[in-house]
Order: C-alpha cells, then sequence, then structure tokens
C-alpha cells in the first residue's frame, strides 16, 4: 500500500469518534413490556451509563442523537419510549401524548430502564446518570425524588419538583440548564428549586440562559427559539458534569 494511503487511513482512525453499536430493546415494566433505544460504546466496559429522556414529541430522531453523542463519549446510553411508539411533531399532538401519558407508569419505565442498564454486564452500576429535556427534564427530577441509586441527573427546562419532602429525597447531584424567558417553568420556579436544594445541603448548579426561552438547545425548536450559543454551552456543561460524576474512579 502506497505510504500517502496509509498516512490518510492513520489520519482518519485518529479523529473518527468511538464507534458505537445501536439498537431497540424490550424490557419488563411492570405487567407490561417497554421499549428503548440502546447505544453501546465500542469496547469491553464495564462503561457508566445514562437514561435519556425524550421531549414531549416522542423518541424522536433528535433524542436519538442526544444517546449516539452520549455513546460516543463512552456512556451505555439507552432512551425509553416513553410513549409506546408515538412520535409527533406537531403542538397539539405532543400535547396530548404527554397529557395522556399516566405520570406512574412513566416513572415506572424509567424505573425499569434504570434497573435494565444496571443488570448489564457493560455498565457501572455505580455510575448511572440521567438527561431529559422539557417534559423528559420534568420525568429526570421526579425520579431522582425516587431513586436515591442515581449518579447524575441533568435536566434542561424540566419543571421540577416543589414538595419540601420529595426534594429533601434526591441524593443524586443536579446540573440545570434553563432559559432566562421560559415561562413554563419560569426563572422563580427553578431559583426556589435551587434554593430548596441548597437548603438541604444538595449539590447543584443551574444557569438562566439571558435570551432563550423554553426548548433553546434544541434546533426543531417550532417556536424559533432555538438558541445555538446557549445550546452549545449547556451541553459542555453537560458533558463535564457526567465526566466529574459518572466516570470518576
Amino acid at each position: 500500500m502506497k505510504p500517502l494511503i496509509l498516512a490518510c487511513l492513520a489520519l482518519i482512525v485518529l479523529v473518527s469518534p468511538v464507534l458505537a453499536a445501536e439498537q431497540t430493546i424490550s424490557f419488563k415494566s411492570g405487567d407490561e413490556t417497554a421499549t428503548g433505544f440502546l447505544v453501546t460504546p465500542e469496547g469491553k466496559g464495564p462503561f457508566p451509563a445514562v437514561i435519556v429522556i425524550h421531549e414531549w414529541w416522542g423518541l424522536d430522531g433528535w433524542v436519538k442523537d442526544q444517546a449516539r453523542a452520549l455513546a460516543r463519549e463512552g456512556y451505555v446510553a439507552l432512551a425509553p419510549d416513553l410513549y409506546r411508539g408515538k412520535v409527533t411533531d406537531k403542538q397539539e399532538e405532543a400535547h396530548q401524548l404527554m397529557m395522556g401519558t399516566p405520570r406512574d407508569r412513566a416513572l415506572r419505565d424509567l424505573k425499569a430502564a434504570f434497573g435494565t442498564l444496571a443488570s448489564r454486564s457493560d455498565v457501572r452500576k455505580d455510575r448511572i446518570g440521567m438527561i431529559g429535556w422539557c417534559m423528559g427534564g420534568m420525568y429526570a427530577l421526579a425520579l431522582a425524588t425516587e431513586e436515591p441509586r442515581l449518579a447524575a441527573v441533568v435536566a434542561y427546562y424540566g419543571a421540577p419538583p416543589t414538595d419540601a419532602a420529595a426534594v429533601a429525597k434526591i441524593k443524586a447531584p443536579v446540573l440545570g440548564n434553563y432559559g432566562a424567558e421560559d415561562k413554563g417553568p419560569a426563572p422563580e420556579q427553578v431559583k426556589a428549586f435551587e434554593a430548596a436544594m441548597k437548603k438541604d445541603g444538595h449539590t447543584i448548579d443551574v444557569k438562566l440562559y439571558p435570551g432563550a426561552g423554553h426548548a433553546f438547545a434544541n434546533p426543531n425548536n417550532p417556536w424559533g427559539g432555538y438558541r445555538e450559543a446557549a445550546a452549545k454551552d449547556a451541553w459542555s456543561r453537560t458533558q463535564a458534569f457526567f465526566a466529574k460524576y459518572l466516570k470518576k474512579a
């Protein structure tokens, strides 16, 4: 093989991201069967893992891309399908799907997803985190009040718990990325949650992005609210946060 070709191949190896395998899996959730999109890094592991919770649109391509991005960084990523196969890009349908999803079933699915990851030989059972956007951010924080084994939680503009007793149960460190112009949850709600967490001695890092509203991190935001600079900064914060709490020795 010619030297130039060998040099090009070597360069490709150097700049290529970590390869990942992906598949749709089924797992038991109570008496029901739930499914999820699973992406695993190349190698034997064991790896830290992240549960990836979709927005009110459902388990769409953008959320799957976030799972792939996490897998490229060395995490086993599992995105449960809380809508049982339904996906939409229409706001009214998304609202109906979200409201029609029983909260107890969604939390049961997420607990089952946690159990599925914890049972895998390629997952570090003490290094399982969670991330969610919008509705997913709300569920990530809700599960944090019920699952003490979570090692890290990232919430993008998800409505935080307001019950003091529930907040007191959170064990995992929390990272929050919110828009300062968001109406739901409003900055006042976010600040109240942050204050309650700190009062209880919990670890929390919240950032409110000026000029950003709801769903600022999704370029498919139908309201024209995507904010590239804020989205990039929030993702950098997310990467550093997960690395700190999930990749530590």
